[in-house]
């Protein structure tokens, strides 16, 4: 999962770059490129288990995990840039009614039809622009993590830690990629702890340049943005 050895394919756009270039100890568990993930397969246009980034963005990151790593913490990326073939798979990956594997842990109380209209999918994502990224924060050393595989259980991501997907991340109060209002960042409901882990998040990043989607705690875009207009189509590989 983490820290593997890829060969990469291609020769990125001027701007972006590889986040293991830029700081090798972030963590990466990119989840489209395998079957853990809301659609229950890998995603077209993630060729390899890879974080790309426009170079901004991956400099803010470095400057988060710094600080992070003075705590024995560290980050862990589950997405970055997102070809736009991806989304228009998502768009089509919606309209298949019958398709309803991964419901139980990803949107188990939206309807599958709802969830562009809910706010939880774009047609056009902003991590398509190359400065988006999904993430949590682990702490050091890396606890174990179970590699989920087809066939497994498929738990309720709005269970409490420990009888969700056993993810090393500190408790942020659902799994990565549940959409649900328990997953919208300052819900209030729940425990002191987990709104204290999303607040210690949400900070870091905000103080280093970046926003947060008020509706998923993992999701974050930086401000400063190097194109705001330009939605990229090259694989992640």
């Amino acid at each position: 999962m983490q820290n593997q050895s890829i060969n990469r394919a291609q020769i990125l756009p001027e701007g972006f770059v590889y986040l293991k270039d830029i700081d090798s100890t972030l963590l990466e568990e990119v989840r489209y490129a395998g079957w853990h993930n809301f659609t229950g397969r890998p995603v077209p246009g993630y060729v390899a288990p890879l974080v790309i980034l426009t170079k901004a963005a991956a400099m803010a990151l470095k400057a988060v995990q710094s600080e992070l790593k003075a705590f024995q913490l560290t980050l862990k990326i589950y997405d970055g840039y997102r070809p736009q073939d991806a989304s228009d798979f998502f768009a089509k990956w919606v309209q298949d009614s019958t398709d309803q594997l991964t419901k139980d842990e990803f949107y188990p109380a939206v309807d599958k039809k709802d969830i562009f209209a809910a706010g939880y999918l774009a047609k056009r994502s902003s991590h398509s622009r190359g400065s988006a990224v999904d993430l949590t924060i682990v702490p050091l050393p890396v606890p174990h993590q179970p590699t989920w595989k087809p066939g497994d259980p498929i738990l309720d991501g709005r269970l409490p830690k420990g009888q969700r997907f056993a993810d090393n991340s500190l408790d942020m109060g659902t799994s990565f990629d549940c959409l649900d209002e328990l997953s919208h960042t300052s819900n209030p409901s729940l425990p002191a702890c987990v709104r204290a882990n999303r607040l210690l998040l949400k900070s870091l990043m905000e103080k280093h340049g970046f926003a947060n989607y008020s509706k998923e705690w993992w999701h974050f875009g930086l401000v400063a943005e190097p194109y705001p207009d330009t939605f990229f189509n090259f694989p992640v590989a």
